[in-house]
C-alpha cells in the first residue's frame, strides 16, 4: 500500500514534466513562427526574395506560400508601373520630336510675314506654307490621340459585314489628288465585291495610310496597284508600289510605334501610320503583313475576315 503514493507522485511529476515540455515547445514554436513572419515581412518590404521556401511545417509553410504570392503581386505592380512610366516618357519624347519641326516652320514663316516689305505673292506663298505646317500638326495630334486611345482601349468601334468596294473607293479618293500631283498612277485590279468584317471609316484610314506611304516613297511616274484576293477565312487587300522598297531586316520593325527607317530620315514622316493601322486591324480581328525588295518596291497586305454567314452577290441579286 505504501507504493501507491509513490506511483501517484511519479505520475503527477511525469505529467508536469510533459506539460512543461509541451508549453516550452509551444513557446519556442510560436517564437519561431513570429520570427519567421517578421523576417518574411522585412524581405517583402526590402524587395528581397522570400527565404522560407523550404519550410515544411504546416502553418508557417502556408504563410510562406502566401507571402511569396503577395511579393509576386507587389513586384508585378512595381514592374507594371515602371513600364507605364517609361512608356509615358517615351511618348512625350516622341511627341516633342514629331511636333518640333512643323512648329519651327510655323515660327519661321510667322517671322517672315512680319516683314512689311514682302510683296503680296510672297506673302501668299508663306501663308500657304503655314497652312501646310498647321495641317501637319493637326494630323500628328489627331493620330497620337487615336493611337493612345486605341492602346488604352478607350476607343471601341463597331465592325460589321460590309462590302469592301466602298471602303477601298473611300481610301483611293482621299489620296488621288496627291498622287496626281506627283504623277503617280493608282490602279485597281478588277474584283468581285465581297462582304468583309470591318468598320468602313477606320479600315479606310488604314488603306489611306498605306496609299499615302506608297505615294510618298514612289518616284514620279511610278505606279500603285490595289488588288483583292479572296482566301478561305480572310480576304487580302494588297497595295503594291514601285517605290524605293524596305530593307529586309527592317520589315519586322516598321509596324512599331514611331519607327522610321534610316533610309527615309530626310523625308517628311511621323512613324505613326503603320503602327496605328496595326492597332485598328487588331480591333477588327484582322492583321497586316509587308513584303519588299529594296530598290524595286513594296507590298502591304491587309487581311480582313470573310463574312461567310452573309454570303450574297452584290450585283443586285
Amino acid at each position: 500500500m505504501r507504493e501507491v503514493p509513490f506511483i501517484f507522485f511519479a505520475a503527477v511529476l511525469l505529467a508536469a514534466v510533459v506539460l512543461a515540455a509541451g508549453c516550452f515547445y509551444g513557446w519556442r514554436r510560436n517564437r519561431k513562427m513570429y520570427r519567421t513572419i517578421d523576417r518574411m515581412l522585412d524581405e517583402i518590404l526590402d524587395g528581397e526574395p522570400i527565404s522560407q521556401s523550404d519550410i515544411r511545417e504546416g502553418e508557417i509553410s502556408v504563410l510562406a506560400s502566401k507571402a511569396k504570392r503577395v511579393k509576386e503581386k507587389v513586384d508585378l505592380g512595381i514592374s507594371t508601373a515602371e513600364e507605364e512610366k517609361e512608356q509615358v516618357k517615351s511618348l512625350i519624347s516622341n511627341m516633342s520630336h514629331q511636333l518640333k519641326t512643323p512648329l519651327a516652320g510655323l515660327m519661321m514663316y510667322r517671322e517672315m510675314l512680319e516683314d512689311e516689305g514682302l510683296d503680296e505673292e510672297t506673302r501668299k506663298r508663306f501663308l500657304g506654307k503655314m497652312k501646310g505646317q498647321s495641317e501637319k500638326i493637326d494630323w500628328i495630334l489627331k493620330s497620337l490621340f487615336k493611337m493612345v486611345n486605341l492602346e488604352q482601349g478607350a476607343v471601341v468601334f463597331e465592325a460589321e459585314a460590309l462590302p469592301v468596294r466602298d471602303t477601298i473607293l473611300d481610301a483611293v479618293t482621299a489620296v488621288l489628288d496627291r498622287a496626281d500631283q506627283r504623277n503617280i498612277r493608282i490602279l485597281t485590279e478588277p474584283f468581285e465585291d465581297r462582304l468583309l468584317w470591318h468598320n468602313r471609316k477606320w479600315t479606310a484610314e488604314v488603306l489611306v495610310n498605306l496609299l499615302e506611304n506608297a505615294v510618298k516613297y514612289t518616284e514620279p511616274g511610278g505606279c500603285i496597284t490595289i488588288s483583292v484576293n479572296p482566301m478561305e477565312m480572310y480576304t487580302e487587300i494588297a497595295v503594291r508600289d514601285t517605290g524605293r522598297g524596305i530593307r529586309k531586316e527592317e520589315l519586322n520593325e516598321i509596324f512599331k510605334r514611331f519607327y522610321r527607317s534610316r533610309d527615309v530620315e530626310n523625308i517628311e514622316g511621323s512613324g505613326i501610320g503603320l503602327y496605328l493601322s496595326r492597332l485598328i486591324l487588331e480591333q477588327e480581328k484582322g492583321y497586316m503583313t509587308a513584303e519588299s525588295v529594296l530598290g524595286e518596291g513594296s507590298k502591304f497586305s491587309v487581311f480582313l475576315q470573310n463574312c461567310q454567314n452573309f454570303t450574297r452577290k452584290l450585283s443586285g441579286q
